[in-house]
């Protein structure tokens, strides 16, 4: 269900929505739409995979359909007025209802999800980002999504190819989120943006605690610089990935050499 690759640069990378796993009991109430998990951060561990050697990484198998654990687990949204997904969301980003009719999971059982899901991927995070502080002093969380480009339901009009969230600077290092944004600025033929649609999920905001040697930033990739179409079968483009990789690899040696002042 979690997946911890130990590294011992300062760098940990935090992957929660890439995994497809659903239960048997989390999967019979999901209508067609839900079954479809078009909102999986898809191939995202394949885009950073043999990136930066010596890097940390913790993964959770299990889909956001079940419990998204890059949400508030008090269920509070982390962009009030805004159309999101929920703790265990109950419609799609396009706004659709992913669970047949009177089939929602209630308060108990968004609960049980809670402890079996969200909170062992937590857990396993914490302990490796405290790990790698304990070796450095310090720690890096970069934490890897992608979305799709477009979708209304959730913004307006095309996204940024590169959204570099840091809830307004609160949640690392100035030096950090200033590398990022020089470098996906300087990568020629992408857009970017700094705490824009996306500012950092709960991870990002729960960790990001850079006067306790915590540093966290959250990198929203836009789905069509990788893939082939941002529809089913959702393939990974090698010709895009691999040249985005290497904006990728320089993002992250950079944030796995930077020392703090």
């Amino acid at each position: 269900m979690i997946d911890i690759t130990w590294g011992d640069s300062p760098l940990v990378l935090g992957l929660p929505h890439t995994g497809t796993d659903i239960p048997d009991d989390c999967l019979a109430p999901l209508n067609e739409t839900g079954r479809a998990i078009a909102d999986t951060d898809w191939h995202i561990d394949r885009l950073y995979s043999g990136l930066l050697e010596g890097a940390s990484a913790v993964r959770t198998t299990v889909h956001r359909y079940v419990i998204d654990v890059n949400r508030d687990p008090s269920g509070q949204s982390l962009y009030p007025g805004q159309n999101t997904t929920g703790l265990c969301p109950l419609t799609d980003f396009d706004g659709q209802p992913i669970y047949a009719d009177g089939q929602e999971p209630d308060a108990e059982e968004v609960e049980r999800r809670r402890l079996a899901y969200h909170a062992p991927y937590h857990d396993a995070l914490a302990a490796e980002l405290d790990r790698i502080r304990a070796i450095h002093g310090f720690a890096v969380l970069y934490d890897c999504h992608s979305i799709r480009s477009r979708i209304p339901f959730l913004f307006d009009g095309p996204l940024p190819d590169f959204n570099i969230g840091t809830n307004l600077g609160a949640t690392c290092d100035p030096q950090i989120e200033a590398s990022v944004q020089r470098i996906c600025e300087a990568a020629d033929g992408y857009s970017s943006i700094v705490n824009g649609r996306f500012k950092g999920g709960w991870t990002t905001r729960h960790y990001g605690r850079p006067g306790e040697g915590l540093h966290a930033i959250q990198m929203e990739l836009a789905q069509s610089t990788y893939l082939s179409a941002e529809t089913p079968p959702w393939t990974y483009d090698d010709t895009r990935a691999d040249r985005l990789r290497v904006h990728l690899a320089n993002i992250l040696e950079t944030l796995s050499a930077w020392r703090p002042k």
